[in-house]
């Protein structure tokens, strides 16, 4: 059987994205007006998921102390401590890092930084992130969603 038309060999496309270094790896970006498919960041939820093992060990008595569990995991005390952080992010945050929502530029390092203790406060803190606020399509809801406002005097 023979063909009208006869196949190329080399097929062409054109696939704009730039690479960038996120977390000592390589990542492809694609440009702002195309959607990006949701990835989940391993490193994240990984970390996500030791915080919350250690915050079920703590409660239940297992441990005493971090130092304790610390020495039990075999990791260094202020590590844990750092990753241990993200036990108490909002439940909107860890909802977005597990569903593959969260900005492109949230790492591990970026929430082991300490975090305000309030929910409404971290959302605004995540939100004020420079890269993610210039995409303008922020995955994270605005803290004013959830009835939160700056009091007049933090902007003085």
């Amino acid at each position: 059987m023979t063909r009208a038309r006869a196949i190329p060999d080399t097929i062409t496309m054109h696939v704009p994205f730039r690479l960038v270094k996120r977390g000592g790896r390589k990542e492809m970006v694609l440009p702002a007006d195309r959607p990006t498919p949701r990835t989940t960041d391993d490193t994240l939820v990984k970390a996500l998921a030791r915080a919350f093992r250690w915050k079920r060990m703590l409660e239940s008595g297992e441990f005493g102390t971090i130092s304790d569990l610390a020495r039990h995991e075999g990791i260094a005390a202020p590590y844990l401590t750092r990753v241990f952080r993200l036990a108490f992010l909002a439940p909107e945050v860890v909802e977005a890092i597990l569903d593959g929502r969260q900005p492109a530029d949230l790492t591990l390092e970026t929430l082991r930084e300490p975090a305000p203790a309030q929910w409404q406060d971290q959302m605004s803190w995540l939100r004020r992130n420079p890269k993610a606020s210039e995409r303008g399509n922020h995955p994270l809801p605005a803290a004013t969603a959830y009835g939160y406002s700056p009091k007049n005097d933090e902007s003085k």
